[in-house]
């Protein structure tokens, strides 16, 4: 026997993998995949494996490889074994594994598991639709099966370079699915398949089969598309030897739906979740809601951190029925974790979208992280999004040359009837002392107000001085934003929307200009 022979040995305990294809960013499947494949693996104090079937290489690309393992990073799955971790079954990309696959095909050739198969794809093709149209089956009819020594030496006189298939055996395979319950497929409906390409290179059924043995996988939790392929990878397991006690149980996890109950794909909704993370969703967000999408922690709770999900996911608690993909579920569930993070937590995640919006240096400066810091609190109650961030704090961060207000709600509030008001509120701050949110709070409430113009709170702080300082009508609390903001700032951004509201232009070309910019 050698190293790479089937004995399934005693590896100890759960040994579960997530096998991606990289062949793009990680989607929303993939990643639930994987966060079942790790909360198993943490539920049962078993090890979690990484492994990239990338032996494709022309769908498969080292960036691609990467950009996955940035993104299980990124949401703390972390692997036992795989790429970067190393691990006795290596090595973990399906490129570095070919002599292996070779040996177990000509081990399947000789044992008389498998077979050359000269078929072209255009006589594959005409057999199919005379099957389809005769009402058989329109599978491989196993038509090279048993040929002669005559036949095969014509199809290589015909320069034919043959694959290799695997000789499905009759009858009927039947498992018990940790998700599904017991399964049985009528190898009636499952012909002989191919094990390799013309050149030699791996297909699937025979690369996962043969690393699942040889990495000794005590459980393939995977998606439902997979499920018609179980029986083939049972084939391959008996025709390396492996005993029947010693397969891997299979968990077909439910399909994730889009909006339209159909199965979730990027014709009908963003699955990347790359996507998501550029838009400010947090990792333990998005690990809360997929685990949602098929399992339940129970007790009607939603929310749980990944420690308590190590902690009590169960594969029999997997729903068998598929589950729908809802954005604004992850939305308000991502507006939770936004709210229970530690401000100082929160000031770190947000900043490198200020940055990305060019608000902020990267690194930021002193006053920059300390102005960071002291803003942050003020929104973190308010967004579902880190990506909102940008929009609310921005005005405290931008250049005055650069301050813009936004049309619409400029061209509502800064009317001339706004005039007064604006004129009130920057004599009355010109001499608020000391220059806190308190004392700030005071001097507009008694110049707005009952005591001053007697105006409504709603009338006197939601409309034309929140959109002279902050450019919008929604935003931070004024009174702390206007602190932040400091004295001359303030009173600059006061007396420009009084021009603007006034019909000027605010940056002094006169009456009429009303361009709306600061």
């Amino acid at each position: 026997m050698t190293e790479h022979d089937a004995a399934p040995g005693e590896a100890g305990g759960v040994r579960v993998r997530f096998a991606p294809s990289p062949s793009g960013d990680l989607h929303v499947g993939n990643v639930r995949t994987a966060l079942y494949d790790w909360a198993f693996a943490r539920s049962t104090g078993g090890r979690f494996v990484l492994r990239i079937e990338d032996t494709d290489q022309t769908r498969v690309t080292p960036e691609y490889i990467e950009s996955a393992q940035d993104t299980l990073r990124w949401l703390g799955l972390d692997w036992d074994e795989g790429p970067g971790a190393g691990g006795p079954f290596g090595p973990y990309l399906q490129s570095e594994r070919l002599d292996i696959y070779t040996e177990w095909v000509d081990r399947f050739l000789s044992g008389g598991h498998a077979y050359h198969c000269y078929c072209s794809q255009e006589e594959l093709a005409q057999r199919r639709e005379a099957a389809r149209q005769a009402g058989r089956p329109s599978g491989y009819d196993g038509h090279c099966r048993d040929l002669t020594p005559a036949q095969i030496a014509a199809y290589e006189a015909e320069g034919r370079r043959p694959v290799v298939r695997f000789k499905m055996p009759p009858g009927s395979t039947t498992f018990t699915d940790l998700v599904r319950g017991e399964v049985t497929f009528d190898h009636a409906h499952v012909p002989d398949f191919t094990l390799t390409r013309s050149d030699g290179a791996p297909l699937y059924t025979l690369a996962v089969a043969v690393d699942d043995v040889i990495m000794k996988i005590t459980h393939v939790v995977r998606g439902e598309d997979l499920l018609s392929s179980t029986p083939r990878q049972i084939a391959v397991y008996r025709a390396m030897g492996v005993p029947e006690a010693r397969f891997p149980v299979f968990a077909h996890l439910p399909y994730v739906l889009g909006p339209n109950g159909q199965k979730l794909s990027k014709r009908n909704g963003v699955v990347s979740i790359n996507w998501y993370r550029s838009q400010g969703f947090l990792p333990e967000a998005i690990d809360n809601y997929l685990a949602l999408l098929g399992w339940s922690p129970g007790e009607n709770r939603e929310l749980f951190t990944m420690a308590e999900m190590a902690t009590e996911f169960d594969l029999a608690k997997v729903n068998k029925n598929a589950a729908q993909f809802d954005v604004r579920k992850l939305e308000s569930i991502n507006g939770d974790k936004i709210r229970a993070l530690e401000p100082a937590d929160f000031a770190a995640r947000i900043t490198p979208f200020l940055a990305e919006a060019g608000l902020v240096a990267t690194p930021p400066t002193a006053a920059e992280a300390e102005l960071i810091a002291a803003s942050a609190p003020l929104i973190q109650e308010r967004i579902a999004t880190l990506g909102e961030v940008p929009a609310m704090l921005g005005f405290l961060f931008i250049d005055e040359a650069k301050f813009t207000i936004d049309p619409d709600d400029g061209a509502k509030a800064l009317t001339p009837d706004a005039e007064p008001v604006l004129a009130a509120a920057e004599e009355a701050l010109a001499s608020v002392e000391p220059w806190a949110w308190e004392a700030i709070e005071r001097a507009l409430r008694g110049a707005l107000l009952e005591d001053g113009l007697g105006l409504k709170p709603r009338a006197a702080f939601s409309g034309a001085l929140r959109v002279a300082i902050t450019g919008r009508r929604t935003g931070p609390p004024l009174f702390q934003s206007i602190e932040l903001l400091g004295r001359d700032r303030a009173l600059g951004r006061l007396a420009r929307a009084r021009v603007i509201a006034a019909g000027g232009d605010p940056n002094g070309g006169g009456a009429g200009g009303g361009s709306g910019l600061l």
